[in-house]
């Protein structure tokens, strides 16, 4: 059988599906009468995959591609990102790919001989399925497209020299495996190895999402471009008032950057023992990766912040070149002061060591970028952008009106406010219409509705 001689690639997430419809292949070329069970078995998998996918064209091939795009192994892992490679692997991989296009020549269309009965014309149909839906439960649309790509491109290579290339230069563009086809991750704790799971639906924000904060996005985008072009670059803390866009920013960063090979985790606080695993998971990959960490506070009683003080900081062991750790707080220090603390007659006879041993985890992060509420006049023109960007059609004053009603009763001025108004006025009344401008003043609202911008409001 033609997958028992891979070498590199042998290790596939789907092995079975791949080895029982390569199976059926071979039967195919040895005997036109026989019959296979295994038929249906393997033509409903393959659907249920173009299902979560969102694979269509010939779903053999897209199978077949998926699996060299999931594939991590010593040859895949050493091209993402940095493309092709010198050395023995190479030849190794070059073995592999002459298998696997063998494979790709194979017309499963002639399977329809091995399908008893009511089955005739299964295969037939699975080499040009079609499907209503083209977006993906799992990756991302681009991502998908990508992969149904390279199934149609393997299966026009002229010759395996052409067929390694475009396997090698989609490592190059978009990586491998997990990592390569997705852009968040969250750790799920367990026995043993903490597992790093995808994220597989996020928020799709930009920067230029975000309005206003001009200075603290361009120090932002600062330290993660020296980041991720080998450059020093620093831990970054992000805080200030609630709905200033510090968790957007972060994600608009993530989305900014993503395809120059930047990745974000998710972690919480009790999962901080688990981040020295973590980084050894990811740190000989051609990646870069955020240790993302949300609303990040400490009570007295919580002790977790000195396990993320060793993380950042202090341990015996050499700090990945290619993580950082980027949090957002609403608090300046991270964990909870009292006046008790700073009192001459104290329980504690180093009272001043308790009060350094408390600032010293901000120390720690080299940035720090303070988001604060914006002003009235601010918050006016936050609602005035968003509301030339949701083609909302109300006069100035009427609208600022009601936003300031609005805030008071809802948080107060801040960016988070201005994006839940314009959803309750989008929800809520019918003075929206297409291409007609906020009011005449507003030309940057024409402008956009003009040039087709439509974008989405901020998280």
């Amino acid at each position: 059988m033609k997958s028992q001689e891979l070498i590199l690639y042998r290790n596939l997430n789907h092995r079975e599906l791949f080895d029982k419809t390569a199976g059926l292949l071979s039967l195919e070329q040895r005997s036109k009468t026989e019959t296979m069970p295994d038929s249906y078995a393997c033509a409903g998998q393959l659907i249920e995959l173009a299902a979560s996918y969102g694979f269509e064209g010939n779903l053999w091939h897209c199978f077949l591609a998926f699996c060299l795009a999931n594939n991590e192994n010593a040859y895949s892992t050493s091209c993402e990102i940095v493309g092709p490679m010198e050395g023995t692997l190479n030849e190794l991989a070059a073995h592999d790919f002459r298998v696997i296009m063998e494979l790709f020549d194979y017309d499963i269309r002639k399977l329809d001989r091995l399908t008893p009965g009511e089955g005739k014309g299964i295969w037939t149909a699975l080499s040009d399925y079609r499907t209503a839906e083209v977006s993906s439960k799992i990756y991302n649309k681009r991502i998908r497209d990508q992969i149904v790509a390279l199934a149609v491109a393997l299966e026009q290579a002229g010759d395996e020299t052409v067929f390694a290339s475009e396997v090698t230069e989609f490592y190059r563009r978009f990586g491998v495996g997990k990592f390569g086809l997705n852009k968040a991750f969250r750790i799920e704790d367990g026995v043993g190895e903490p597992q790093i799971l995808p994220i597989t639906s996020m928020e799709h924000v930009r920067l230029d999402d975000i309005i206003g904060y001009r200075l603290q996005k361009q120090k932002l985008i600062e330290n993660t471009e020296a980041f991720l072009n080998g450059r020093a670059a620093n831990n970054v803390l992000l805080f200030g008032d609630s709905g200033t866009g510090k968790s957007s920013s972060i994600k608009a960063i993530l989305n900014e950057y993503y395809d120059r090979g930047l990745r974000i985790i998710e972690v919480y606080k009790h999962q901080f023992k688990s981040l020295s695993k973590v980084q050894e998971q990811v740190k000989d990959r051609n990646y870069k990766f955020i240790i993302y960490m949300d609303d990040l506070s400490f009570e007295d009683s919580e002790l977790e912040y000195k396990y993320l003080k060793a993380i950042i900081e202090g341990g015996l062991g050499k700090k990945p070149g290619n993580v950082l750790i980027y949090a957002t707080s609403n608090r300046r220090h991270l964990i909870r002061e009292k006046f008790s603390d700073k009192r001459e007659l104290d329980d504690d006879l180093h009272n001043n060591d308790t009060v350094q041993e408390k600032l010293s985890l901000v120390a720690r992060f080299g940035v720090t970028i303070y988001f604060g509420s914006p002003d009235r006049r601010e918050f006016q023109e936050i609602v005035k952008e968003l509301a030339a960007r949701s083609d909302i059609n109300m006069p100035l004053e009427e609208l600022y009106a009601k936003a300031n009603i609005w805030e008071l009763n809802h948080g107060g001025l801040s960016g988070r406010t201005a994006s839940q108004f314009i959803t309750h006025i989008l929800g809520t009344t019918d003075e929206r219409t297409a291409g007609i401008p906020l009011c005449p003043e507003s030309k940057s609202g024409k402008m956009k509705r003009q040039s087709g911008i439509n974008k989405k409001l901020p998280g």
